[in-house]
């Protein structure tokens, strides 16, 4: 057959950007917000599982001058002290390793379920007030003496 004589398919079954159909050479390819959050976790789970047994125990600068000029003489243990996670590690854990990692984690996915539940909180809110019809340009308008 020749290519005249080819019966002709529809131009989205051969469209490399046709919509629901991922393109050729990445063009038309897009990443998903959720696709990217879900790849960031899961970088910041492993490299605090895995990096964070590395990190010095030896005190950091500020602790070192303090030490140095006697400013900490009158320091006391604060009201977690003696919590789960005093220390960065884990009470019960025997490996000081795995139990620095295993804080890592804890404390990567403590910080990303606090910031999703707050992004989904003013997220819902701003979705909220469009409905009600607010201007969230008014106040800018206002203070400028400009119309939107």
């Amino acid at each position: 057959m020749r290519a005249a004589e080819r019966p002709r398919q529809p131009e989205s079954a051969t469209s490399p950007d046709a919509p629901g159909r991922p393109g050729r050479n990445g063009g038309s390819r897009r990443w998903t917000i959720g696709l990217l959050v879900a790849g960031g976790l899961l970088v910041a789970l492993l490299l605090a599982f895995f990096v964070s047994p590395f990190a010095s125990s030896s005190p950091d600068g500020l602790e070192k001058v303090a030490a140095d000029k006697a400013i900490d003489r009158d320091e006391r243990d604060h009201a977690l002290a003696s919590g789960p996670l005093a220390d960065y590690s884990v009470r019960g854990v025997n490996d000081a390793r795995l139990s620095t990692g295993l804080a890592g984690v804890v404390g990567v996915a403590v910080t990303f379920a606090v910031g999703g539940g707050l992004f989904l909180v003013v997220r819902r809110r701003d979705r909220s007030s469009d409905r009600r019809g607010d201007d969230a340009g008014a106040p800018v308008a206002a203070a400028t003496g400009t119309r939107t």
